[in-house]
């Protein structure tokens, strides 16, 4: 905790935070019985606290590695930190109203808490964009780690972007607006039906179509992967986490590929 604390105090609480905010929602799912498209109505607070914690705390433990840009670790410190909360918050309201966060423009309310969503999380995303630069300018003394650490943020970056290839209208959605002058959802993560289908226990991830979750889920954690294989296999082997990082963005790059032709990820290995 020491650590994280010197990389980045603001991101250090937040991780805290959303710890708490993952048990608040598991708590939420053992005594609300309500569902929301299919799944338990605080599962998605449930991965999201917990998704956002881990993503901050290794945030806050890869600017441990970045001494020279003290100005861009307090920026992107500060608003990752911000962002992940005014996040679970809204993903948590909804789920407490009873409705979905994402792809929700059924009312004005609605709409707004998602156009919000969306566009913080860009900026998020610009953020690691910065980090990502940094990293591949920042000199490492254990070679191993830093393109670890070079090709996890970048295959983050990447998998961070797949998200807004799930906020595009699908057919039946502009259809229905067509038809109706009415589309209470745009966007769906499920590739070739509704979302909501039957899915895998834990993640929701669709059994029966493709569904853009699975890719999304791979890119964001090559982050923790990569540095953890680079640990295991000691300093200064470049090589092979170079490998390992070109072996990882291609399982991604296939994963994604899955998902956008509509086939399930088990389907898909089966």
């Amino acid at each position: 905790m020491k650590t994280l604390w010197n990389g980045s105090r603001p991101l250090t609480i937040v991780g805290i935070l959303m710890v708490l905010a993952f048990v608040f929602a598991v708590v939420g799912m053992l005594v609300d019985p309500r569902v929301i498209t299919g799944a338990p109505a605080w599962l998605k607070p449930a991965k999201f606290g917990i998704s956002t914690a881990i993503y901050a705390l290794t945030l806050a433990w890869v600017f441990t590695y970045l001494p020279d840009w003290p100005r861009l670790k307090s920026v992107v410190g500060w608003i990752t930190a911000v962002v992940f909360v005014l996040e679970v918050a809204i993903i948590d309201i909804q789920a407490a109203r009873g409705t979905t966060s994402h792809f929700n423009v059924a009312t004005p309310l609605d709409a707004s808490l998602f156009s919000i969503m969306g566009l913080a999380i860009v900026v998020v995303w610009m953020t690691s964009v910065a980090v990502t630069v940094a990293l591949f300018r920042q000199r490492f003394s254990d070679r191993s780690m830093g393109w670890a650490l070079r090709l996890g943020l970048l295959i983050t970056v990447l998998g961070s972007a797949t998200g807004g290839l799930m906020i595009r209208p699908t057919g039946a959605q502009l259809a229905q607006a067509h038809a109706t002058h009415r589309m209470p959802t745009s966007g769906a993560h499920t590739v070739g039906a509704p979302d909501g289908g039957p899915g895998i226990p834990g993640t929701g991830w669709s059994l029966e179509h493709g569904d853009l979750r699975v890719p999304h889920f791979v890119g964001l954690h090559a982050m923790q992967i990569l540095p953890m294989f680079a640990w295991l296999i000691g300093r200064n082997r470049p090589r092979l986490v170079i490998a390992a990082g070109g072996f990882y963005a291609m399982v991604f790059a296939f994963l994604l590929a899955q998902a956008l032709e509509g086939r399930p990820l088990l389907g898909g290995v089966l």
